[in-house]
This record gives structure tokens, C-alpha cells and sequence, in this order.
């Protein structure tokens, strides 16, 4: 003859199972969380590679409006150039613009020229650098003091 489980036994694996379903749930959660978070950073990086092509025509825009002639033409360059970093900015870009004679960083500076081995001020800034939702993907080039 079997033995039948007494009441107790069946309570304990009850609960047994309650806590498991309640850990399976919370597992869910966090893994939806988790999936969720990121397809958000997806999302965010997923123009990179046309951000990336359009970085130096950027570029190249304003080094051409730094040595332009002061007339209706130029004026016109620089209101593309304006229209151009507003939807930079809309989609995310946002540049690192250093300071002369602010601590070098490393992770948004890129020092083409260092004067100094112990230096880490900069001395000259060459070109700005660009964040996509605030990750440096172009350093700022610089030459360090």
C-alpha cells in the first residue's frame, strides 16, 4: 500500500512552489526590463553610421564658413550650417567643444601633439569632438602642454 502525504508535507511543497513561480515571475520582469533597456540603447545608436558620414561635411561646412567672405552668400553658408547643427542636436549630437588651457581627458580628447610628456593642459584646439546621447564617438583633437 502507498503512503499517502499528510497535510503538512503538501503545505510545504505548496509553498515549494509558490516561491519558485514567484521567482520565475520576478525573473520575467527583470529580463523584460532588461530586454527593454536595451532596445532603448539600440534605438539610440542605430544612426550612428549616418551621423558618422555626415560628421565630416559638417566639419567641413564650418571650416569653409571660418574662411569665407562677409556677404549675402556667406550668409545664406551659415544658416545651412545653423539648420545643420539643430538637427545634430535633435537626433542626439551634441559637440565637446575643450577649452584652452582646460585638463586633457582622455576619454573626449584625442592629442595629436604633446609638448610635454607630463603635460595635460591643452594648449591648441584643432577641431571639436561630437557625443551621440552623451558617448563620445569623435574625440576632440587637441595638442596638450
Amino acid at each position: 500500500m502507498t503512503k499517502k502525504p499528510n497535510i503538512k508535507e503538501l503545505e510545504k511543497q505548496c509553498e515549494e512552489y509558490l516561491h519558485g513561480w514567484k521567482r520565475a515571475m520576478a525573473d520575467y520582469e527583470n529580463f523584460k526590463k532588461q530586454s527593454e533597456k536595451e532596445k532603448e540603447e539600440f534605438a539610440k545608436f542605430a544612426s550612428m553610421n549616418l551621423v558618422m558620414s555626415l560628421m565630416p561635411v559638417y566639419n567641413n561646412l564650418k571650416l569653409a564658413l571660418e574662411h569665407s567672405p562677409d556677404d549675402d552668400w556667406a550668409k545664406g553658408i551659415d544658416h545651412i550650417q545653423k539648420q545643420f547643427k539643430q538637427v545634430l542636436e535633435h537626433n542626439g549630437v551634441d559637440e565637446v567643444l575643450p577649452k584652452v588651457g582646460e585638463e586633457f581627458n582622455p576619454e573626449e580628447h584625442e592629442a595629436i601633439k604633446s609638448e610635454n610628456k607630463d603635460g595635460n593642459k591643452i594648449k591648441k584646439v584643432i577641431s571639436c569632438g561630437y557625443k551621440l546621447s552623451g558617448r563620445i564617438f569623435i574625440p576632440a583633437k587637441v595638442i596638450v602642454k
